[in-house]
């Protein structure tokens, strides 16, 4: 949405009923330094703003730009209602409420994940997030011992992506997610095939779950909620795990823990294999292990030219692959396991998982030295 500044006075301007007398004032009813009475600058005051704001909606261009009928939003309805027992017109009325928001387009050309690891690091890895993890653990130890008993997943894994997505739920995003998917889908061709798909799931998901489309809010990309899952995630993947016959990712911690680690079980966790180890590379074997990509592809103990810890020996017959990142301190070289592949389908990025991997490990370090 591009907002229009209040107008501005030139420098000399006067504004109608409020030349300020220069009389001497009254002890008590005039603002220190200035002139006029306390009344006369209050009634001035909202003169101006109202003023302002009538003034601002009268400029052409100012109102928020909606989505054009039949270019955008008529196509778009005619092939939900051909996939889906939707009706029409309130799809379309709904579409039609949607507006540009800018604030989207900039935000997705330059996502966090493009910085380099010694960038965004620093954006997760803080005392204070460890802490809260902490607490986060404490507070819901319960329901987190419980999804890790029904998938596999440990609390440290499912506590750190929740502080990484939202800061255990504090921060789940200011933007109408009707607003952001219609924008992606429809102004933004590069991904304009997945963002349609995503937005026909939430028009879906809130006929499903019974939600306000107006009010739904979310980050620029859709994803909602204390896991931020987008509305495919939330359809095929969120569960009640409360117990209240709702699917609530927006209020209910315990769906939005139980959701996690069934997400993260559906996309390939191994329970009770690690995640990630440093790595030593000999420098001819660098080119082709990176370049198979990091999904594990070969055996940890058939990696030729890769060594690492002790720790790793307990997984040498497990699928393996190596990346490379730009620390602060020069190259990393880390070799993943199938739970770090896991992690990447949350989000497709090897920084992103890596964060979520070493702000676990903090944490669980934290948890155990303050005895639970």
């Amino acid at each position: 949405m591009v907002k229009a500044p209040f107008p501005g006075r030139a420098r000399g301007d006067t504004d109608a009923g409020c030349e300020f007398r220069s009389a001497r004032p009254r002890s008590g009813d005039r603002f220190r330094g200035g002139s006029g009475t306390l009344a006369e600058r209050r009634r001035c005051r909202r003169g101006r703003v109202l003023a302002s704001v009538l003034l601002a909606l009268a400029l052409p261009g100012v109102a928020a730009e909606g989505f054009d009928e039949a270019a955008e939003i008529e196509p778009f309805v005619q092939h939900l209602v051909s996939r889906h027992p939707v009706d029409a017109e309130r799809a379309r009325s709904l579409l039609r409420r949607a507006v540009v928001e800018q604030r989207v387009l900039d935000a997705i050309t330059r996502p966090a994940e493009a910085k380099p690891w010694r960038d965004y690091r620093p954006i997760f890895l803080r005392p204070e997030r460890a802490e809260r993890g902490v607490g986060f653990w404490r507070e819901h130890r319960a329901d987190l011992e419980r999804a890790e008993r029904q998938f596999g997943v440990p609390p440290r894994i499912v506590v750190a992506i929740i502080g990484v997505e939202t800061l255990y739920g504090s921060r789940t995003g200011s933007l109408r997610v009707l607003d952001s998917l219609a924008t992606l889908a429809f102004r933004y061709p590069r991904r304009s095939a997945f963002f349609s798909s995503e937005l026909e799931h939430f028009l879906l998901l809130v006929q499903e779950e019974g939600l306000d489309p107006l009010s739904v809010k979310g980050s620029y990309a859709g994803a909602m909620g204390i896991p931020q899952f987008i509305s495919s995630s939330y359809r095929n993947f969120a569960i009640d795990f409360d117990g209240d016959a709702r699917r609530d990712l927006v209020a209910s911690v315990g769906d939005a823990i139980g959701s996690v680690a069934r997400y993260l079980e559906r996309h390939g966790w191994r329970r009770g294999d690690a995640v990630a180890f440093p790595a030593s590379v000999a420098p001819g074997a660098l080119p082709e292990l990176l370049e198979a990509g990091m999904k594990p592809h070969t055996a940890l103990a058939a990696l030729d030219g890769v060594r690492v810890g002790a720790e790793g020996s307990a997984f040498a017959d497990r699928p393996a692959a190596l990346i490379e990142l730009q620390g602060a301190e020069g190259v990393e070289h880390w070799v993943v396991l199938d739970n770090f592949y896991a992690i990447t389908r949350y989000n497709h990025s090897k920084l992103y998982a890596m964060a979520v991997h070493q702000l676990a490990e903090w944490i669980l370090r934290d948890f155990e030295g303050g005895s639970g």
